[in-house]
C-alpha cells in the first residue's frame, strides 16, 4: 500500500489499546496501523521516543465572544493557532443569537467569525436564549447540521437565561429529534440575591475578587444540576452538563447515571489544577470565570469522577481576555469580565498534573479530550481515535520534556496565562489536522482559514454511548 506520509516508531494510543509502530497516512486519512510499514515515496515523522494521540477535541470554547462589556480577545486566527500548538484539532464553539435574531442567524454569524480563519476543523452548539421564538426552529437547524444546543440558567441580564419551562421543553424537543440540549447549570435567582446582599462598597473594598467565590458557593451549581436532571428523567431527553466544577455536581449525575437519567457531565481542566484561593491574590481578579474555581476537595472529586466515569470529558469553556479587559472591574467583582484563556493549555495541564501525577493514565486521557467528545458530539468516527478510516489529526508529545509557560512564547491573545511559570510537559511537537503537519517541533506551520465546518447528524450524535462506556 502507498503512503504519503508514516508516523514512525511512536508509542501509538489506539482505542484498543497502545503499541509501538506506525500509522500510514494517504491524503487526509489513516489508512493503517502497523510495524515497519513499506515506507516508499512517503514522508517519514519520526515518532520514536514520544507518544503519538489522537487530536484533541476542545468541545467547550468562546472565540471572538461579545460578553460582559467587551469582546473576548481570541479570534478564530489566535484560538486556534494556540489550539493547535496544544494538540487540538477540533472546537466546537457557541453560536448565539442577537437579541431578536433567529437560531439560523446565530450560526450565520458564527460561521462567518470561523470561515477564512480557522487553523483546524470546527463546528457550533446552537443556544437557544427565547424559548417562545426558537423552540420551532429546533428541527430546520438539525437538518442544517447543527445537533447540539444549549441553554443556560443564568445571564438574565445578558438575554439569555432559560427558565424551568424552557429547559423542560427544549428536552423533550431533543427527544423527539434525536438531539442533545448542553446546559450550563447554576441557580440564579439564590445566585443574584448572594450577589445583592454582598454588593456594598465597604464588603467589596474588604474582599475584593475573593467576593467572586463567597457569592458562588457549592450549593448554587448543585442545585441547579438537580433541578435540569429531574427535567432529564422525566423527558428523556439527552442532558450535558458543562464545566461542572463541584464534587456535589459529580456526586449527583452519578446516581442520576445509576438510574439510566440520559445524562453526561464535562468539567474544565481549570477546576482539576486550580482552586479559589487564587481570588486572594492581587491580580485574583483575573481568574474570574463562570462558575468560578472551587476547593481542592471538589478537584479531587473530579478527577476521582474522571476515574469512575461520571465525568465523561475535559475541555477548557476558554473565553480570553486581556489584563486591560480584565481590569475593567475597578474593584467591583460584578463588572469582572468572565473567563480565561485555555486552548493552549489544557493537553498540557491535563497530561502533566493528570497523566504523569498518577491521577488518570494516557489511555484515560486521549478518552476524555478525544474520544469521548467525538462520540458524544456526534463526530465520531471521523474524529477521536486513531484508527483506520478516522481523520488523521494526531499530537505527538514527549512523555517528560517541559516547556515553561510563558504569554510572550504564546499563540493566545492573552498578555497573561492562569499557569505562568508553571512546567508542563505534553505540548505538541507536532499536530496534524487531516494529514497535514500544522505544528512543526513546536511552532505553528499550518495556515489560517483551512480548517473546515464539520456538519453533524443525529444519526451520528444517537451512536453516543451511555455513560458506563465512557470510563
Amino acid at each position: 500500500m502507498h503512503f504519503d506520509c508514516i508516523i514512525r516508531g511512536g508509542n501509538v494510543v489506539t482505542p484498543g489499546g497502545s503499541f509501538t509502530g506506525d500509522i500510514g497516512i494517504r491524503g487526509e486519512k489513516i489508512t493503517a496501523l502497523g510495524v515497519d510499514l513499506d515506507a516508499a515515496g512517503a514522508t517519514i515523522i519520526d515518532a520514536r521516543g514520544h507518544h503519538v494521540i489522537p487530536g484533541v477535541l476542545d468541545v467547550h470554547v468562546h472565540l471572538e465572544l461579545p460578553f460582559c462589556g467587551t469582546v473576548s480577545s481570541d479570534d478564530y486566527v489566535s484560538g486556534t493557532r494556540a489550539g493547535a500548538r496544544g494538540g487540538v484539532t477540533t472546537v466546537i464553539d457557541f453560536a448565539i443569537p442577537s437579541a431578536t435574531g433567529s437560531l439560523s442567524e446565530a450560526a450565520d454569524t458564527w460561521m462567518k467569525k470561523a470561515e477564512g480563519k480557522s487553523l483546524i476543523d470546527y463546528t457550533f452548539h446552537i443556544c437557544i436564549t427565547r424559548y417562545n421564538e426558537h423552540k420551532d426552529q429546533i428541527a430546520d437547524m438539525v437538518e442544517r447540521g447543527f445537533t447540539t444546543f444549549k441553554e443556560f440558567m443564568i445571564y438574565e441580564s445578558e438575554g439569555w437565561q432559560s427558565d424551568d419551562r424552557a429547559l423542560f421543553g427544549t428536552l423533550e424537543k431533543m427527544r423527539e429529534h434525536g438531539a442533545m440540549l448542553l446546559v450550563h447549570a447554576e441557580s440564579s435567582r439564590v445566585l443574584d440575591e448572594l450577589i445583592a446582599r454582598h454588593h456594598t462598597p465597604a464588603l467589596m473594598k474588604e474582599h475584593g475578587a475573593m467576593l467572586h467565590a463567597i457569592t458562588r458557593p457549592n450549593f448554587v451549581e448543585a442545585e441547579a444540576i438537580q433541578r435540569v436532571v429531574q427535567w432529564c428523567a422525566a423527558t428523556k431527553g439527552q442532558l450535558y452538563i458543562v464545566h461542572m466544577s463541584t464534587a456535589e455536581g459529580a456526586d449527583i449525575i452519578r446516581a442520576a447515571q445509576a438510574r439510566d437519567v440520559p445524562v453526561l457531565a464535562e468539567t474544565c481542566v481549570q477546576y482539576l489544577v486550580l482552586d479559589d484561593s487564587v481570588f486572594a491574590r492581587d491580580d485574583g481578579h483575573l481568574f474570574a470565570c463562570c462558575p468560578q474555581l472551587k476547593k481542592p476537595a471538589d478537584a479531587e472529586r473530579l478527577w476521582r469522577g474522571l476515574n469512575s466515569g461520571e465525568v465523561s470529558v475535559i475541555s477548557t469553556d476558554t473565553c480570553t481576555f486581556t489584563r486591560e479587559q480584565k481590569a475593567m472591574w475597578e474593584g467591583d467583582w460584578t463588572k469582572i469580565p468572565m473567563g480565561m484563556p485555555g486552548l493552549e493549555t489544557l493537553m498540557p495541564l491535563t497530561y502533566t498534573k493528570g497523566v504523569l501525577q498518577g491521577k488518570i493514565s494516557l489511555e484515560q486521557m486521549c478518552a476524555k479530550l478525544s474520544t469521548n467528545p467525538a462520540r458524544i458530539m456526534g463526530l465520531a468516527p471521523r474524529k477521536g481515535a486513531i484508527q483506520i478510516g478516522a481523520d488523521a489529526d494526531i499530537a505527538i508529545i514527549h512523555p517528560t520534556a517541559t516547556r515553561t509557560v510563558r504569554p510572550a512564547d504564546m499563540e493566545t491573545n492573552a498578555d497573561w496565562s492562569p499557569y505562568e511559570g508553571w512546567e508542563l510537559a505534553g505540548f505538541a511537537r507536532t499536530t496534524l489536522s487531516r494529514g497535514e503537519i500544522i505544528v512543526d517541533d513546536y511552532k505553528v506551520v499550518g495556515r489560517a482559514g483551512r480548517g473546515r465546518w464539520l456538519p453533524r447528524t443525529t444519526a451520528g450524535l444517537a451512536a453516543a454511548p451511555q455513560a458506563s462506556a465512557l470510563a
